[in-house]
């Protein structure tokens, strides 16, 4: 019997969404417009494909009866990529969202992101508080994003290739190289763009008033940091994935299960 979720793991075409400052936002659908709908955006130098086809989480969402939407950020898979760091202010990437919600039709969802998605997940849930009806924030840092990157040597790196010696840096090499398709520049630009554009940290004090699933790894060293968002926010719930770190929670069926159980909630 042919598998009716096989198709499931493959791309569909892009569906372009254009926002307000001109640049196309790659979207992809899965499901019925009458099924409920969840809104899920990757972290930095990922894509759709990467964190959530890829890792199960668009077929265990389908088979638990929701409507994936799948946003491509500004600057990764699909989408458009600028090179200007002012181009990647968070309330940009958070305005990118709303435009998606607006141009489905979408009146209200659920979201979830992972990493640079949870940070924009973040504001969203606050700016857009409305729309969004349950949350998932992964791996959201409780900094500006990206503050852990060695700025100079990355920039070193990808203009004449240096080689980088700090380690979290690396590993962030390591994941933009391992990603197809992604834009060094581009990356490098987001990166900049948080610290330039006034980015600031997550205001426990405004937490989002939502549901709040927070989940981070075990071996991630935000962990803490994720707790006292969670702790903070008026119906934050903090889960701990077990034995992963920043870079691989995404592929954990454990923080799938979980995630999906508490957007199934009422």
């Amino acid at each position: 019997m042919a598998n009716p979720f096989a198709e499931l793991t493959e791309m569909p075409h892009p569906v372009y969404v254009m926002v307000g400052d001109g640049y196309r936002i790659a979207t992809y659908a899965w499901g019925d417009d009458s099924d409920p709908t969840v809104v899920v955006v990757h972290g930095f130098a990922s894509n759709t494909r990467d964190n959530w086809v890829s890792t199960g989480w668009v077929r265990d969402l389908r088979r638990a009866g929701y409507r994936v939407l799948a946003i491509d950020q500004r600057g990764h898979g699909a989408s458009d990529k600028p090179h200007e760091p002012g181009q990647y202010d968070l309330r940009l990437l958070a305005s990118d969202v709303e435009a998606v919600l607006d141009t489905y039709l979408v009146d209200t969802a659920r979201y979830v992101g992972y990493s640079l998605g949870a940070r924009v997940g973040w504001e969203v849930a606050q700016d857009f508080a409305s729309r969004i009806e349950r949350v998932v924030l992964g791996g959201v840092p409780d900094g500006i994003p990206l503050a852990r990157l060695d700025l100079p040597q990355a920039r070193a790196y990808v203009e004449d290739g240096t080689p980088v010696t700090d380690a979290v840096t690396q590993n962030y090499i390591r994941l933009t190289e391992r990603v197809a398709g992604n834009d060094l520049r581009a990356l490098l630009a987001i990166a900049e763009g948080m610290r330039m554009s006034g980015t600031v940290d997550p205001d426990p004090s405004r937490a989002p008033g939502q549901p709040i699933l927070f989940a981070t790894g075990s071996e991630d060293a935000i962990i803490e940091g994720s707790r006292a968002l969670a702790s903070a926010s008026p119906q934050g719930r903090f889960v701990e994935i077990p034995g992963r770190h920043h870079f691989n929670a995404p592929g954990s069926r454990f923080f799938r299960e979980a995630a999906i159980e508490f957007l199934g909630e009422t």
